[in-house]
């Protein structure tokens, strides 16, 4: 049971992360950026939580095909990955 939690905690990081670098790749290829560089801008202009908020839309991918395959343990860790990628946003917003 806790090894499919952490298995879907990673899954949850992953798909999150994918999710950002999607969205990054999208930003800076209309204006001809590179993925380092969306990121700076991001974090320096306080747009960064935007984007993992953004990223984080992937983890309903994850997570309803988690339940479809009636993996609830590994659900579970990705809805807990996604609620601490609410807490992050919540603190890069607001500081």
């Amino acid at each position: 049971m806790k090894k499919d939690i952490l298995i879907g905690i990673i899954i949850g990081l992953l798909a999150n992360t994918l999710g950002v670098l999607i969205f990054s790749f999208y930003i800076g290829t209309t204006q001809d950026r590179t993925l380092t560089n969306v990121l700076q801008t991001a974090l320096a202009e306080g747009r960064l939580g935007k984007i993992i908020a953004i990223g984080a839309v992937l983890n309903l991918v994850a997570f309803f095909g988690l339940l479809r395959q009636g993996q609830d343990a590994r659900a579970r860790g990705v809805l807990l990955m996604t609620i601490a990628m609410a807490f992050v946003t919540m603190i890069l917003m607001f500081s």
